[in-house]
């Protein structure tokens, strides 16, 4: 009878201590034991904790981007405590994270059965590898000063001739890194100072080893950059490409659509293969760029806008539970008033619901489809509907020109490059203008977005995407349509973010935009005094309106730009802004 019961508690102590050293599975992503299982070799994980939604914040760009920042900083080192103090007593090495609550550590079947059990750990997925899109290239020379046929198609170019280039404001970009001392891209280079180069806070390096899609014995000479490179670097030519399209401009290439704004660079990529990590911790760093060290975060810092010319295909290793985590730093970063441009990818050959990876994937992501010369959407631009967290919605938000698109690369040459990599830089650049025209809109990501949807030339696909059918102004091709840089100028003009105490009801001023001719029409007789104003406050004109008649205001003369309507009767005063072509 012993011996039985001995045979008993001998079988059931070693079902127990087998369950225990059982990792728990609901809190690791799907085949990653498996995984582990079948080689047991250490591998880069993420472990994901609690993540709070941080609310934008109304104010300045400079006040969102330090109440998100500071609120973000609280959570982590709140949440992160705990798990820190463990490993740290455990000797692991770790990188944390502020963008998102999450942690990078190396580690092996033991480990993820070990920090599976710990409270504060939600989820343990792969820091897998991911690719590059493929875009078609073809190195040219150069070729004497005629405008790139994309800046044209928006026309930026007649934005530039209004007097807005992109000046005070930065844009940043995550690639595969960027050739500073490219002509056409050092002077508008923010550690470039003139008589100081300074990459403090201008350039950020995220690869610390080689990719193993590229070579697994972590060989850092191959890289022509090396790893963590202190000064900026492109090992691809697709960084320097992009970030050409968006502020690029040297005699005789005129390629950006805004050539004074100033750029900041982050490397996410290893000669085209980066991790769901390296692309946070780029988030990261565009929400309070750092020294060199990567020390001493300033969110006073952060860009306007980000292009975003990469993608995490689920091809590469890539998962929903990946999706997530690059959601949050979106989200994030939205809400600190960074504009997310990003490009829609290169699968639509395979038609609808092509659109499938980050952050393209994402409603807070401002997506951005190709074009070609004539406006017809590209055969590879990637394609909506998008099914994503339980809703269904159409993507792209915009189009922009992504066939045979000149710009920047290595060795100061150029190259035309085909994709919607492509494209997105030239939207980043339309955002510069932007808000280069109205400093007001700086941290207005959804005004920004909004006029750049509405302005938008409407087009019509042939390949239909939505069963209850598509419109001209909104379909899972073009989005909104292509964007016209110069009618979102006009449109970011008008906005105001101040709180005027005034009356805006009894006048209406039209047509405005105008290219000279202004019609002033009122609700009342009284007399009025109507001054027009330039943009620094000088009367320009002046006139006494007593009828009920339209007072004509006549601006032929005058240099394109903003100019404010001043009008007077009695005690009360009324603005309007008047855009002049």
């Amino acid at each position: 009878m012993l011996s039985r019961l001995f045979i008993i508690f001998s079988f059931l102590l070693f079902s127990v201590l087998s369950f225990a050293q059982l990792p728990k599975f609901d809190k690791l992503e799907t085949g990653l034991w498996e995984r582990l299982q079948a080689d047991d070799t250490p591998i880069e994980l993420i472990l994901l904790l609690d993540n709070e939604e941080i609310a934008a914040p109304k104010g300045s760009k400079l006040e969102r981007a330090t109440f998100v920042f500071e609120q973000l900083q609280k959570q982590t080192t709140r949440k992160q405590a705990r798990l820190k103090q463990w490993l740290n007593a455990s000797n692991i090495d770790y990188r944390s994270l502020t963008i998102v609550n999450a942690l990078l550590v190396e580690g092996d079947a033991n480990l993820v059965r070990t920090l599976s059990q710990h409270p504060d750990v939600q989820r343990i997925i792969y820091n897998a590898p991911a690719s590059l899109p493929e875009v078609a290239r073809e190195e040219i020379e150069l070729r004497g000063d005629a405008v790139e046929w994309g800046i044209i198609n928006m026309k930026a170019n007649q934005v530039w001739q209004m007097g807005y280039r992109g000046d005070n404001v930065v844009v940043g970009g995550q690639d595969t890194g960027y050739e500073w001392e490219h002509p056409a891209l050092i002077d508008q280079y923010r550690g470039n100072r003139g008589d100081v180069i300074d990459h403090n806070y201008n350039w950020h390096d995220a690869i610390r080893s080689i990719n193993p899609l590229n070579n697994p014995e972590n060989d850092a000479s191959l890289n022509p950059c090396g790893l963590n490179s202190f000064f900026p670097c492109d090992d691809n030519n697709h960084g320097t490409h992009t970030m050409g399209t968006a502020v690029g401009e040297a005699p005789d290439n005129q390629i950006g659509v805004a050539p004074e704004a100033r750029w900041i660079g982050c490397r996410n990529m290893e000669r085209g293969y980066g991790t769901p990590f390296t692309y946070l911790e780029c988030f990261e760093w565009f929400l309070a760029p750092t020294n060199l060290q990567n020390e001493n975060p300033r969110p006073d810092l952060a860009p306007h806008v980000i292009i975003n010319s990469w993608s995490c295909p689920e091809i590469e290793g890539c998962t929903p539970d990946n999706f997530a985590l690059l959601q949050v730093a979106v989200k994030n970063l939205k809400a600190s008033g960074v504009v997310v441009v990003v490009s829609a990818g290169n699968s639509g050959n395979s038609g609808c619901a092509s659109i499938s990876t980050p952050a393209a994937i994402f409603q807070e992501s401002f997506t951005v489809g190709a074009i070609n010369r004539n406006d017809t959407i590209a055969a590879f631009s990637s394609r909506g509907p998008v099914t994503y967290g339980g809703a269904t919605y159409i993507k792209p938000n915009v189009a922009a020109p992504g066939i045979g698109v000149r710009s920047a690369i290595r060795g100061d040459r150029y190259a035309t490059f085909s994709g919607t990599s492509m494209a997105g830089p030239h939207v980043a650049g339309a955002v510069a203008l932007m808000i280069s025209a109205n400093p007001e809109l700086a941290g207005q990501v959804e005004e920004i977005e909004r006029i750049l949807e509405q302005t938008a030339i409407g087009m019509m696909p042939e390949l239909i995407c939505n069963e209850n059918g598509e419109r001209v102004n909104l379909n899972n091709s073009y989005g909104h349509g292509r964007v016209d840089a110069l009618a979102a100028v006009e449109a970011a003009l008008l906005f105001s973010d101040t709180e005027e105490v005034i009356r805006q009801d009894q006048f209406e001023l039209f047509p405005n935009p105008s290219t000279g001719i202004f019609s002033l029409q009122s609700a009342t007789t009284a007399e009025r005094l109507v001054r027009i104003l330039d943009g620094k406050g000088s009367v320009i004109r002046s006139y006494r309106w007593m009828s009920d008649d339209l007072l004509q205001i006549d601006l032929s003369a005058a240099p394109s730009g903003i100019y404010f309507c001043q009008i007077q009767a009695g005690n009360e005063v009324t603005y309007r802004k008047m855009v002049k072509r």
